[in-house]
């Protein structure tokens, strides 16, 4: 198992729970209302009068199998929407209960 955490600009949010729905992962959490700004090229988003927008995030356990699958549909997303920003991370699961 693996878990992935998906970090995007607010305005992406249906359509990556739309793509979670595509690909049948049906569990995760998410966060609105998210502050910061990305590592390397990314603007501010803070919620406030300077930098309005902000992030939303998901973080998701799924089957080591759908990882690259998820990845790379992200991937796409990102290159049509790459102003918004949308980053994911993913890490190994030692045990669930």
């Amino acid at each position: 198992m693996k878990a992935v955490f998906i970090i995007y600009g607010q305005s992406l949010t249906q359509l990556i729970e739309q793509l979670l729905d595509q690909l049948k992962i049906r569990g995760f959490t998410r966060w609105e209302e998210v502050q910061g700004r990305g590592g390397i090229s990314g603007e501010p988003h803070y919620g406030t009068h300077a930098w309005p927008s902000e992030n939303g995030s998901i973080l998701t356990i799924i089957d080591d199998q759908k990882v690259d699958i998820l990845l790379e549909a992200l991937r796409r997303i990102n290159e049509k929407a790459e102003q918004q920003g949308l980053n994911a991370f993913v890490w190994n699961i030692e045990g669930m209960m």
